[in-house]
């Protein structure tokens, strides 16, 4: 028996749930991060950003970017069973450092650059959030062919559907808000909504969500018996 080539492969399978891992961490605490950090750089300046972009343009703009630049590399970094994962990967890594080169457009005093540099943010956030739904619903769920599903495997696969539907979900509810916001007709909803930031705490969920799946998919939660 090649026992060299046994701990090899087990090193690598070790280290491959460590990168998994470390991505659902960064998801999980990045809108905490913001927050607290914000909140701590800031403390008496009580007018929070809208969303987790605007923190850009706050004391926090580096972990903001850093965070979504970790989070691409890893994404670039992850190949799964097949074709499907490493292709989901590339773009996730493409559509993350969108978002963080690409800075949404400030509230105030913003020029038609900005503007068309914060529509190409919202288009990567989009479409991030999407692919990061179809890991957790399109490809999360799958077996290897090799492999029977273990019941921790079907527990596994409820807590990606959930995590799944939580970022779809979150993404219609911030269209819905957004509408609000520049309905002429529901200006007293618009106001009322909009000041309890409605968009940040849509995007943290999804975030969070995304964490959460990428945990369980490292094996931090419902692990295997090994």
């Amino acid at each position: 028996m090649n026992t060299k080539a046994t701990r090899d492969d087990s090193q690598l399978v070790l280290s491959y749930m460590g990168l998994r891992k470390m991505i659902g961490y960064i998801g999980v605490g990045l809108p905490f991060a913001l927050a607290v950090g914000r909140m701590l750089l800031t403390w008496n300046d009580q007018n929070y950003p809208g969303s987790m972009s605007g923190y850009y343009y706050t004391p926090m703009r580096d972990v903001f970017v850093g965070s979504l630049c970790a989070i691409g590399v890893s994404m670039f970094s992850y190949c799964g069973y097949d074709i499907r994962d490493k292709i989901a990967g590339r773009l996730a890594c493409a559509f993350a450092i969108g978002v963080a080169v690409f800075p949404v457009r400030p509230d105030e005093n913003f020029t038609a650059g900005q503007e068309m540099i914060g529509r190409v943010h919202l288009a990567s956030a989009t479409l991030l959030f999407a692919t990061l739904a179809y890991f957790c619903l399109g490809l999360f769920t799958q077996t290897h062919a090799n492999r029977s599903m273990t019941i921790e495997k079907r527990r596994r696969n409820s807590v990606y559907k959930v995590c799944g539907w939580i970022i779809i979900a979150a993404i219609l509810l911030i269209a819905l808000s957004e509408w609000l916001f520049l309905n002429p007709y529901s200006p007293f909803i618009a106001s009322a909504v909009k000041d309890y930031t409605p968009v940040y705490w849509l995007e943290a969920a999804a975030v969070v969500a995304f964490g959460v799946s990428w945990l369980t998919k490292g094996e931090a939660i419902l692990a295997d018996d090994r």
